[in-house]
């Protein structure tokens, strides 16, 4: 599908259920195509494109466990050992045996049984400081101690284990969690318009639906001017980067996507070897909504879906993600707009067309 095509067909799957929504479609040797559609700021009238920097949310999290298996491959993380040695505030979760138990394997997969708070709040001001990431581990482990089940014995979506696997990953590389990332996926990619915080390029504003209740949940300072049905929302970062705080645009995504189509590797550089990018790909742990794989996940009512998948949304107040990849067709699909909530399900299936 050419670059023209592909974007009549996004306007008509998105219709006028999100202010702007794009797409890029990948395999092992680039872009096949990449299309956009409505607008990045219906303030100004900006169109939405593949250049708009959104907040990626939780597909952060395929790259946090892509730099702990790095880590890893390079002998400075045992995926498997107890991961309190290196997070003393593990010690809070009770039973205490279990939680002495949890490794980065664990973590991984969302199976080391540690509760997951809705993050509401977790954010602030892109001109003001995240909080320090051990001390939100700390303050969150002493709030919910209590593990859901025994580690290794099932699966369940958990933010607060994924900051718990970061604030392992920046105690071996003796390094803050941001510059970790950096050094270890974002530099080597190329993805140079990525990271925790705005970079200069354009940028998309987020939308809610204006009457929606749940937008009385946000803190004040997030709402912004009302635009028809919908209501804009302020600029803001995620506190705990681990589990989501990456900012950026597609184009970046892309780079991310190819390397892991192409088992590790991309222009040369190779960050994991090809065992470990169909490991972190293979489905291990079953769940009530997701069953998941190390990073990747597939959704509970996927299964049996021909072609099968493995993917990561990324969503949150004002912007919808998604990247995909369909490894028997040898192809990988991001998708972002600006919109709460939309069906990303039918864009991202635009890349079997």
């Amino acid at each position: 599908m050419d670059d023209d095509k592909l974007a009549d067909r996004l306007r008509t799957v998105a219709g006028i259920s999100v202010p702007g929504v794009a797409i890029v479609i990948v395999d092992a040797d680039g872009v096949r195509a990449r299309a956009a559609a409505g607008a990045a700021d219906l303030g100004s009238g900006a169109p939405a494109s593949t250049d708009m920097s959104c907040p990626w949310f939780s597909m952060t999290k395929v790259v946090t466990v892509t730099a702990a298996i790095r880590l890893a491959e390079a002998g400075l993380f045992d995926l498997d050992e107890p991961v309190l040695k290196h997070v003393p505030a593990v010690a809070h979760l009770t039973p205490a045996q279990d939680g002495a138990r949890i490794t980065p394997r664990h973590l991984m997969s969302h199976s080391a049984g540690i509760a997951n708070p809705i993050p509401l709040y977790w954010i602030h001001r892109p001109d003001e400081p995240p909080p320090d990431l051990n001390d939100m581990v700390d303050r969150l482990l002493r709030k919910h101690r209590r593990l859901r089940f025994p580690p290794g014995t099932r699966s369940s979506y958990t933010n607060v284990g994924t900051l718990v696997l970061g604030a392992a990953m920046q105690r071996v590389a003796a390094s803050r969690f941001a510059e970790l990332i950096g050094n270890q996926v974002l530099e080597p990619l190329g993805m140079r318009r990525t990271g925790f915080g705005f970079s200069e390029g354009p940028h998309a504003t987020g939308y809610h639906r204006r009457w929606d209740p749940l937008r009385l949940l946000l803190p004040r300072w997030v709402i912004g001017a009302p635009a028809g049905r919908w209501v804009s929302l302020q600029p803001f970062l995620l506190d705990g980067a681990p589990y989501g705080g990456l900012v950026g645009p597609l184009e970046d995504t892309a780079r991310f996507l190819q390397m892991h189509l192409r088992d590790g590797e991309l222009d040369g550089v190779r960050l994991l070897t090809p065992s470990a990018t169909t490991a972190m790909r293979e489905i291990t742990k079953a769940g009530k909504r997701f069953d998941l794989g190390l990073g990747w996940f597939r959704p509970a009512n996927a299964r049996g879906t021909d072609p099968p998948f493995v993917e990561h949304l990324g969503g949150g107040a004002g912007f919808w993600n998604v990247m995909r990849i369909y490894p028997t067709r040898g192809i990988g699909v991001a998708v972002m707009g600006n919109a709460t909530r939309y069906d990303h399900d039918a864009v991202a299936a635009l890349a079997l067309e």
